[in-house]
Formats: C-alpha cells, sequence, structure tokens
C-alpha cells in the first residue's frame, strides 16, 4: 500500500499539458512498443530494459545527445544493503539498516513502499550496471577527505550516516559508489557505458525531438505522443506504453514559483536546462497526480575541505543552529528554513578557510570584534563558543551532538567568520517533486489508480528520496526506476 501523502488540487490543473484525442488522430507517422521521452539517465535505463525484454523502443531526445542531467553529475550513485562493492571492501551492510536510514531521512511520510522496494534490490542494482559496462575501483575514499573523490576510488559515505540521530538508528555504511573516473564528473563513464548500452541492444534514438503531449483514448489509456522532431509533428504510436523521463522543473520559474518558491533564493539550479516540468505537465494532463511539488535538494556551500566540519555554524543572534557535520543538503535546508537565508560559520586560526564554492570571510579578529562587524546581540557569540569550548576539552556537543571526530575548541586566534547566506554564495538546487507513482513506474491519479499506458521515472516523479536527499540519490533514484518502469511498459 503506498505511503498516504499529500496530493495536488485542481489549481494546479492549470499547469497541466492536455492530452491530445486518439480519436483526431487520422494516422499515426511511427510506431513503436515503448516510447520514451528524455534520454538521460532514466530514459536510457528504461530504453535498455524494455528492449532487452523483447520490445522495440523508441526514445525522444530534444537535444542533440543523449544523456540528460546524468551525464553532468558526478557519477554517484546511493546503493547498499550488501552491495559486492561493500563486500569486497569489507563493510557489513544489509536491506534492513539501509531501509532505516533512507525511512529517517526521506521524511517527513516517506515513501517506504519505494524505499523498500528499491533496499531490497539495491545490490542487484549495483550487479546490473557493473554487467551493463559501468566500472567501479575496489577502493575505499575516506570520509576525512570528502564525499566526492578526487581520484577513482569507488566506496565512500555521502550522507549524515555518520551524523546524529541517523548514527543511533541504524548501522552506518558507506552506500556511495561512484563510477571509475578521475574527478568529479564521472556521469560521462556512467552514462556512456549506459548508452553504449542501448545502442547494443536495438535502442532507437530520435535527437532535436521535442514531446509535446500524450496522446490518449476516451477511457484515458496513454497510447502514443505527439512531438516535433527536425521541425515537423510527428503522431507516435505506442503500443505498450509511454514513459516519462524528461527530469524536474528546477528551469521553469513559473512552475517554480507556483510549487516551490523557497527554491527562487537560492542558486545555481542543478541540472540541464531541459528540466523545464514538461513531462510533469504532460503527465499531470494525462490525469496523473503531481506529488511533494514543494520539495527540494537545497545544498549548503560549504567543506570540502572536511577540515571546515571542525569550526561552528551560527546565526544572526550568535547561537548554533545545526551540527556541522550532517549531509550538506540537511544543513541548507537548515538555513532556509529556520534561519531565514543568514548562516555564518566560525574558524580560528587552526582552521584554514579555504572554500570550493564562493563563501567569503566577512569578519575576523576576536569575538567580541565579529560580534560588531556582523550586528551580532553583545555576548551572544562569546557565550556559544565559551559553552561550545567547555564540552569540547572533552570530545561532546550535548547540543547538537557533532560527531567526535570534528570536535576541538576554537580557541586560537584570530577567528574568522565566513558568510554562507544563501545571498552571498551559491546554493545549488534542484527539485524533488513530480508524478506520483508506483515502484512498477505506473502513473497514479489522484485516488490511487494507475492511469494506463504511462510510466515515468526520474526528477519526473517523486521519487525515494522524496523529502531528504544524500549525494548519489538522484541518480539511483533514476536509473533502478527507470529500469523497473522500462520492464513494466515492456510486459503488456
Amino acid at each position: 500500500m503506498a505511503t498516504e501523502i499529500p496530493l495536488v488540487t485542481a489549481v494546479e490543473r492549470e499547469w497541466a499539458t492536455a492530452p491530445a484525442r486518439a480519436a483526431d488522430i487520422g494516422r499515426w507517422d511511427v510506431t513503436t512498443d515503448v516510447l520514451i521521452a528524455g534520454y538521460g539517465g532514466a530514459g536510457v535505463c528504461a530504453a535498455i530494459e524494455a528492449a532487452e525484454a523483447g520490445a522495440d523502443v523508441l526514445a525522444l531526445e530534444c537535444t542533440g545527445a543523449g544523456g540528460g542531467t546524468t551525464i553532468t553529475s558526478g557519477g554517484q550513485l546511493y546503493i547498499g544493503g550488501g552491495s559486492a562493492l561493500q563486500k569486497e571492501l569489507g563493510y557489513e551492510d544489509s536491506p534492513e539498516e539501509m531501509l532505516k536510514y533512507l525511512l529517517a531521512l526521506c521524511g517527513p511520510a516517506a515513501d517506504e513502499e519505494k524505499c523498500r522496494f528499491y533496499c531490497e534490490r539495491s545490490p542487484a542494482h549495483y550487479d546490473w550496471l557493473v554487467e551493463h559496462g559501468v566500472p567501479f575501483q575496489a577502493a575505499f575514499f575516506p570520509v576525512e577527505l570528502g564525499t566526492i573523490p578526487p581520484g577513482t576510488e569507488g566506496l565512500m559515505y555521502t550522507g549524515s550516516e555518520l551524523g546524529y540521530p541517523y548514527r543511533e538508528m541504524a548501522k552506518p555504511a558507506p552506500r556511495g559508489h561512484t563510477a571509475l573516473h578521475p574527478g568529479n564528473n564521472a556521469g560521462l563513464v556512467l552514462m556512456g557505458r549506459l548508452l553504449e548500452a542501448a545502442e547494443k541492444v536495438g535502442v532507437r534514438v530520435a535527437y532535436e525531438a521535442h514531446a509535446e503531449r500524450v496522446v490518449a483514448q476516451a477511457d484515458r489509456r496513454v497510447v502514443g505522443m505527439v512531438a516535433t522532431i527536425d521541425g515537423e509533428t510527428k503522431t507516435i504510436r505506442a503500443r505498450r506504453g509511454v514513459i516519462l523521463t524528461t527530469g524536474g522543473f528546477i528551469h521553469d520559474r513559473g512552475m517554480l514559483e507556483r510549487f516551490a518558491p523557497r527554491l527562487m533564493k537560492c542558486s545555481p539550479p542543478l541540472g540541464n536546462n531541459t528540466e523545464d516540468g514538461s513531462g510533469i505537465r504532460m503527465g499531470m494532463g494525462a490525469g496523473g497526480a503531481a506529488i511533494r511539488m514543494n520539495e527540494g535538494s537545497i545544498v549548503m556551500p560549504y567543506a570540502p575541505p572536511r577540515d571546515l566540519l571542525r569550526g561552528i555554524f551560527f546565526n544572526r543572534r550568535g547561537q548554533r543552529f545545526v551540527a556541522e557535520d550532517l549531509y550538506q543538503y540537511q544543513l541548507g535546508e537548515a538555513v532556509m528554513m529556520r534561519e531565514v537565508g543568514v548562516a555564518y560559520l566560525l574558524l580560528d586560526a587552526g582552521i584554514a578557510p579555504e572554500n570550493s564554492m564562493g563563501a567569503q570571510v566577512c569578519a575576523e579578529g576576536t569575538l567580541e570584534e565579529i560580534e560588531r562587524a556582523l550586528g551580532i546581540p553583545e555576548t551572544g557569540l562569546v557565550h556559544t563558543v565559551e559553552q561550545y569550548n567547555r564540552f569540547a576539552d572533552k570530545g561532546e556537543d550535548p547540543l547538537f551532538h557533532k560527531h567526535p571526530n570534528w570536535i576541538r575548541p576554537l580557541d586560537r586566534l584570530p577567528y574568522q567568520a565566513l558568510d554562507l547566506s544563501t545571498d552571498r554564495c551559491a546554493y545549488p538546487t534542484f527539485t524533488l517533486g513530480g508524478l506520483w507513482t508506483k515502484p512498477s513506474g505506473e502513473v497514479l491519479d489522484v485516488e490511487g489508480h494507475p492511469i494506463k499506458g504511462l510510466y515515468a521515472a526520474g526528477r519526473t516523479t517523486s521519487g525515494f528520496p522524496a523529502a531528504g536527499y544524500n549525494s548519489g540519490m538522484a541518480v539511483a533514484d533514476c536509473t533502478f526506476f527507470g529500469r523497473i518502469a522500462g520492464r513494466t511498459a515492456a510486459a503488456l
């Protein structure tokens, strides 16, 4: 049974792209078994699975090449439950422990059915990727160094598994699996190998092809799509099903203003500029429900270097408000939702203020001087640091339970404050809301009934990272549930 979640109201229907009526189609220009709109991570994996199941597959890609947002990513997938790579490197994990973590992180109202489905099949998903040519190096990247390796290590921590309270709710395990490629653009290798695999199994792709609207029968069954290919309008019949994998809506300012206005205060948007919500709107027009449309990932611009975790965050009142060692999504959420976008990071002389995402030193000197420079109430920051240092001497943090690895007194003058406010530095962001789907990939209406012939995956849907995020979850979600949607559509 799907988790009970809030659905959009009729007001949102103004954003839907109405389907074309099958009765009005005089003839079909093209016929295929499975038609896929969007050829990024979700689309290519759907195509491979459908083709391997014996279906004739046609994918439409609005740009001149496949890859979508996934090809520009770090090539990192959140995979666990006891993958072959975890086992080879001596790390124990289980679907049960992974599920505990996901349900704690991806709430409120995490989709337990989707999370459980993924956790149980996560090790097999890793095997599938390897079987289709994606390479992973059997080496661990230490958590002390970061979450995205500059080298080619294949396994690492990528979230808040070691942070509080998660380390007490589920046994921590490294679940970041990064494709073998030096630097932070391993998405090139990941997508390159998957695109090659799709070509080998005979997937047809039409580039510069813009999906305009789905075609539906009177009984609401989706039977095809209207698209613009090479400047000409084409009608495409899909005998078994249509799969929407066009990404989210981070690049559509109108949809952001209507559904997720808080994301408009953050930049840059993460994702190709083709993530304009078109697939979501087509799905809504066909009767699909769009859910959690207000949710998004807001990444705080700090660490690397990891040494910055030894500092402390403080707000306009000079008070700490979150543990510094949580994943950057949770830190971004805390700044945006609790602190109205204003936050600072205090360092002492023992921590270099180097930062990779644009945060600048805005005040330095004694604590009193920093208070005056930033307009902090008198003694607010002084008292915060005094209390922090009193417990840091013992390696403790009773307020926020930062991991002891990152705790030491901040007592070396001069102090420096980095301005991490949302209007002063980059806060990369992308949307998490989308079409409501079953784990099988079927798009559901507002009452939870499947729209026959219509499937979706990736950021076009509300996936298992429904309202919480770790590095690698988006690519894991789109590749895995893309596969499942392709297999389901082909089986009809």
